[in-house]
């Protein structure tokens, strides 16, 4: 590990002091506005500023004050943190404290992997962001191990390792702190782990508790995996984007990623706890209920993203609910104090399935459904990118809207023979190629969506590129996002896409993945 501090860091550091963040100061991100603590700018993770100054009228006057390059050629995927004038950035090799003034690099820590970490862990070389708390600013790496740095110097305070890259185990994940403990979450479902997540004290870097997302034999939940073969072993259900959390009911929300191999004949049952969203405590880890959004899922319609958390007026009364956008197609809206099913509408194209049964909760899987399963080539909407990917969507509280840049994809999907899992190889046994595409067709929106009912106020479509880049929502009545242009290459007329992260890349096999 090297660490850079440049001389001007003793001046900077003296108008950028950094005191200790408190659990009170965390509950409350998202209504000062000057501090972004948490990932999501906001235990809900609404991605909503209240900032009212930039508006409709004003945007325009946007001028670039400073930039700092942060020599990365894998790209940014990570939500600053910003405390008190200082700004916090993650990617999969630095971690970096930025005056938000000037631009001026404060502090600056890098990681050192072995070369051969990207080709055997999941999915790309990235990382999702930091946390913040009691002076101290936590990360993942992608050889997986959890650390902390003095938010002031920079100094490494403790460095954890939480399970062996070479086995196929990565950390990407964004850590999360609620109620006085540091959680992350394990990717690597596409090497065939077993995933879980984490309760670290953030103090020591001392592992509080575990809990993994497949249940071992002998555990409620290990009935819905084969029991004549050790396919829970090896099932995935990785944890790569932060959960959110609710204060009042001492509640964590963690979406859980694809059951292992996507080709589901060797896994025959509901596979849980994989594609779904776990309840916890977070100062035990213990869940207080699940709920399954794909069941045996045969198409990497993992559940990780963002479960953003509001309080609905449901038939005339408040309800305090979590939504997902699921990559399955559906957008979910749940009674966030119980799991209870309120809304389960398509926010995209799907032909897998035809709805949700609101009685069972469970998808009502179609005739493409038994096709794939059978091991047919099959045209599969949407494609295992899913209706929207990891790129989070934003909540703003006055319009009741969510605001997303979906997909619209599909692919020519098929299961292959599986073959015996080997430690640290892919373990998937698919076949994902893509369609053909109509002159003009879309090939994704951004779209405002009506919670309950899924439907579209307004939408955008994207006929170039679709978009991978998050939303932001604001008080102005604004949406901030990100959009990849095209660019011409020196010496000719032609335009090509200006180069995107893996996270963009299409999953075949053999093939690379989006980001983790």
């Amino acid at each position: 590990m090297k660490f850079i501090a440049p001389a001007a860091a003793v001046l900077l550091l003296s108008a950028t002091a950094v005191t200790a963040q408190t659990l009170d100061e965390l509950k409350n991100d998202g209504k000062n506005p000057d501090n972004i603590l948490t990932y999501g700018m906001g235990y809900a993770q609404q991605r909503y500023s209240p900032l009212k100054q930039i508006d409709t009228s004003t945007v325009k006057r946007l001028v670039p004050v400073w930039n700092l390059s942060l020599n990365n050629d894998w790209g940014e995927q990570a939500q600053p943190i910003v405390y008190n004038g200082v700004m916090y950035v993650t990617n999969a090799r630095a971690t970096v404290a930025i005056d938000v003034a000037t631009g001026k690099q404060i502090w600056k820590q890098t990681l050192d992997w072995p070369p051969d970490t990207p080709r055997v862990v999941c999915c790309g070389v990235s990382n999702k962001g930091a946390a913040i708390y009691n002076g101290k600013v936590y990360r993942t790496t992608l050889d997986a191990h959890v650390v902390a740095y003095d938010a002031k110097t920079g100094k490494e305070i403790w460095k954890t390792k939480v399970a062996e890259w070479k086995d196929g185990f990565s950390l990407t994940v964004a850590p999360l702190v609620a109620n006085g403990v540091l959680i992350t979450g394990i990717s690597g479902a596409e090497y065939g782990v077993r995933g879980f997540i984490d309760g670290w004290d953030p103090e020591t870097g001392k592992q509080l508790w575990r809990h993994y997302t497949i249940p071992a034999r002998g555990e409620k939940g290990n009935e819905t995996w084969p029991q004549d073969n050790n396919a829970w072993q090896t099932g995935g259900g990785s944890a790569w984007i932060t959960g959110s959390y609710d204060p009042e009911l001492d509640l964590m929300y963690w979406g859980i990623g694809n059951p292992a191999p996507w080709a589901s004949q060797s896994r025959p049952g509901d596979n849980l706890y994989t594609s779904s969203v776990l309840a916890m405590r977070p100062k035990t880890g213990e869940v207080a209920w699940y709920y399954q959004f794909t069941p045996n899922d045969a198409y990497d319609y993992d559940s990780c993203w963002e479960l953003i958390l509001a309080d609905l007026n449901v038939q005339g009364r408040p309800r305090k609910v979590a939504m997902q956008l699921n990559r399955n197609g559906f957008l979910y809206v749940l009674d966030r104090t119980n799991g209870a099913l309120i809304s389960a509408k398509a926010y995209g194209k799907v032909n897998w399935a035809s709805h949700v049964d609101m009685k069972t909760g469970r998808p009502v899987e179609t005739e493409i459904a038994r096709s794939i399963r059978s091991g047919k080539p099959t045209e599969h909407w949407p494609s295992t990118r899913g209706a929207k990917n990891w790129e989070a969507a934003a909540f703003n509280p006055q319009t009741g809207l969510l605001y997303a840049n979906t997909l619209n994809e599909g692919r020519m999907y098929q299961h292959l023979e599986t073959k015996p899992f080997v430690v640290g190889q892919r373990y998937m046994f698919i076949e994902n190629l893509p369609l053909p595409r109509a002159a003009g067709e879309p090939i994704g929106h951004i779209e405002a969506i009506d919670p309950l009912t899924a439907e579209k106020k307004w939408s955008v479509p994207l006929t170039d590129f679709q978009m991978w880049s998050a939303m932001l929502a604001t008080g102005g009545g604004l949406l901030f996002t990100g959009k990849e242009t095209a660019r011409k290459p020196a010496n000719s007329s032609r335009s090509t896409p200006a180069p995107a992260s893996s996270c963009g890349s299409s999953r075949r096999a053999p093939g690379s993945t989006p980001c983790r």
